[in-house]
């Protein structure tokens, strides 16, 4: 801001700047170029009747709804193509270049999604055998209806977890009890079997509405809800979620029997029960997890350090399930041992049925969170990919494809799956290039679960719960956001913190509730706790700044540049108000007041007969006082040629009244609204009435957009 002028009776702006330094080193700061602009201060009703004319809009709304609905072959192959990918790419696609990497990642991520999906089974409260469901059929079906090229869809840590805490609340132990029909005198067993298809009922019922729900959202263009889990949301979450998980295995881990709990503080419950069991310890049980976990960790290490190495990564899951498998097997580890093992495992694929829809009413919240939390972790790894390869995935498709996932596999019996980041970037990093290699990794567990699905029976759960373990390595990596976010934003680490602590003592679903509605408010405090400030010119330069934080930065006299970083609304119309107030130094109200008084005084003046009566004036600025007298005095001292004396001395008999400046030194306010998106009509009306207070003119109550 350079100056503000006023000459012929147009306002005018004359700004000044710096263009940047030429290229080249030692050239003087005098040599740079320099640019002036002036240009008339427009206001709103001028530029609406004299410069700027809307367009006229006559179509009706039938005929854009005609337009919208109107049928052409080119718009039914658009709706085809986006509605399956899958005919974008397969014609055209490159076999010679494409098919060895596609089956070598085919392969691999296949013999990772086999353990995972028997291991995240049990996180999901239901037998193994369904996660291998549900690591095929979703699989098969994203790769027709998917838009990502190299995420690995089916089973989820995160996920399974927060499905298996509906499935115990809804069908805990305590319902399946029943007596031995052999005697009365015997306590009651529980029946395992039927708790576990009750158990089964609810995740495939919970699957169904989260299917339901992912579509409809997909199809009302509703792909932008994953914005509202920002990322230190997710993070804190799902290492929320990670802490559960650990909790929830350590019973397999240490061969120990307990009961699995639910709802607020089921995590704190969990590891009292695992502690208050601790000396049935089975040992053969907690040395096979800790072997594999320390071969695990140790087969992730060496991938990590030699990936660009390797052709393909170590399996280490699939070597730890064919390896603790036959040493069950060999030493009869069920039978002389008590170790815990996967149990049977029926050959075939179940026929499908339709879920048990009398469960729906008591499901919807729940679907609501895990259908959220599912998408959004989908979508951010797809577009991480999506950018790292150059192409794109379109947020309202990913939504309609997990859908069609969840929904059309629940009826064959398998619980919500969404994207693995472990398996996603094996698939990545093996070379896929295409969900081919998807594909090849769903047949793999469709040859186990047709052919050779009883092998696994022996496999002990330790082992099962230590590939989980060793899996969530990566979650717990992020307690170093912490630090980070500390320097950068505490507001976010804040949201972090929030979300993991609530999500940890309340449970997943009420975790994630209170995580965003907190999220929420942080926007509001945000726009309630804006950043203000009074900028100041740098010398030589075209930049404004802080002048409290900037020394170089200088005022312009009698003008203050009001800055403050968010929009004015109702919420925060009174804060920006009285932060204007008191950064500029002026206070309408108390201008207002002081020029009321000194209109009575005047008035008071006007009307007295004594022509003594004196107002005096002081300038502060200059130390100078001014009299102020009545017209019929002014008129006497004239006559008698004493107007131009000094005044040094006064009579007793005079009176004087002396009055404060009613004038401010501030005779224009810019205010800087460039980081402001929207103003609503009370942030205006407050705005107004403050310049009103002021008896400022448009012209010295400005505004910088």
């Amino acid at each position: 801001m350079g100056e503000i002028s006023n000459s012929t009776g147009t306002e005018a702006v004359a700004a000044s700047a710096m263009q940047p330094e030429e290229a080249g080193a030692g050239e003087e700061a005098e040599s740079q170029p320099l640019y002036r602009i002036e240009r008339p201060v427009y206001d709103e009703a001028f530029i609406s009747s004299q410069l700027l004319n809307r367009k006229d809009n006559s179509t009706t709304l039938g005929q854009r709804l005609a337009q919208q609905l109107r049928c052409s072959s080119k718009r039914a192959k658009a709706a085809a193509l986006t509605f399956l990918p899958i005919l974008t790419w397969l014609p055209s696609y490159p076999v010679k270049q494409y098919l060895f990497s596609d089956v070598v990642s085919g392969l691999s991520t296949g013999v990772v999604q086999l353990p995972q999906g028997l291991a995240y089974a049990m996180l999901a409260a239901v037998p193994p055998v369904y996660g291998l469901y549900s690591s095929f059929y979703p699989v098969l079906l994203y790769t027709f209806f998917g838009t990502s090229r190299h995420i690995s869809v089916g089973t989820f840590a995160v996920i399974s977890l927060m499905i298996g805490a509906v499935a115990v609340r809804e069908a805990p132990d305590s319902m399946f009890y029943v007596l031995p029909a052999n005697g009365s005198n015997v306590s009651a067993v529980l029946d395992v079997e039927a708790r576990d298809a009750r158990r089964v009922q609810v995740a495939v019922v919970l699957t169904t509405l989260v299917g339901i729900i992912q579509l409809a959202l997909g199809l009302l263009r509703f792909g932008f809800v994953a914005i509202y889990l920002t990322e230190p949301l997710v993070r804190g979450f799902t290492t929320a979620a990670a802490v559960h998980v650990v909790v929830s295995q350590l019973k397999y881990l240490l061969g120990v029997k307990t009961q699995r709990f639910s709802g607020p503080l089921a995590a704190i419950y969990s590891a009292t029960a695992v502690l208050s069991h601790i000396a049935s310890t089975n040992v053969p049980t907690v040395i096979m997890g800790l072997v594999c976990i320390v071969f695990l960790y140790a087969v992730k290490d060496l991938n990590q350090r030699f990936k660009k190495k390797l052709p393909i990564p170590i399996p280490g899951e699939i070597i730890v399930v064919i390896v603790s498998t036959g040493v069950s097997y060999g030493l009869s580890l069920s039978e002389d041992y008590k170790v815990e093992v996967v149990g049977k495992i029926p050959t075939g694929l179940l026929p499908p049925t339709a879920p048990e829809f009398s469960l729906l009413p008591s499901l919807v919240t729940d679907s609501f969170a895990v259908a959220i939390v599912g998408f959004s972790m989908g979508i951010s790894l797809a577009k991480t990919f999506a950018l790292k390869h150059g192409y794109s995935v379109d947020g309202n498709q990913e939504l309609i494809a997990l859908g069609l996932c969840n929904f059309i596999s629940s009826f064959f019996q398998t619980f919500a799956i969404t994207c693995s980041m472990s398996r996603s970037l094996v698939q990545e990093s093996t070379g896929g290039k295409t969900q081919i290699a998807g594909l090849l990794a769903s047949l793999m567990v469709l040859l186990v679960v047709v052919a050779i699905g009883f092998v696994f029976q022996p496999l002990p759960q330790t082992a099962l719960a230590a590939i989980i373990m060793v899996n969530l390595l990566g979650m717990f990596k992020q307690f170093a956001d912490i630090p980070a976010l500390w320097r950068t934003s505490k507001i976010e680490l804040a949201i972090w913190l929030v979300a993991f602590v609530a999500s940890v003592l309340l449970g997943l679903d009420y975790g994630l509730l209170v995580a965003i509605s907190f999220a929420i408010l942080s926007v509001i405090y945000r726009t309630q706790r804006p950043k203000s400030a009074i900028l100041g010119h740098v010398p030589g330069t075209g930049l404004y700044c802080d002048v409290d934080e900037y020394e170089e930065a200088a005022e312009y006299e009698g003008i203050k540049i009001f800055y403050s970083n968010a929009s004015v609304y109702f919420v925060n119309s009174d804060l920006y108000v009285s932060a204007l107030k008191q950064k500029t130094g002026v206070d309408p109200e108390a201008l207002q007041a002081a020029r009321k008084t000194q209109k009575k005084v005047m008035e008071k003046a006007k009307s007295t007969k004594n022509p003594s009566l004196k107002l005096c004036g002081t300038d502060k600025q200059q130390e100078v006082s001014h009299e102020v007298l009545s017209y019929e005095a002014a008129a006497e001292a004239h006559g008698n040629g004493q107007l131009g004396e000094s005044g040094g001395g006064r009579s007793h008999s005079e009176e004087a009244v002396f009055l404060e400046p009613a004038v401010s030194a501030v005779h224009s306010i810019i205010l800087d609204w460039t980081p402001c998106s929207f103003i609503d009509s009370v942030g205006a009306k407050a705005i107004k009435q403050e310049a009103c207070c002021a008896s400022w003119t448009p012209y010295s109550f400005l505004a910088a957009l």
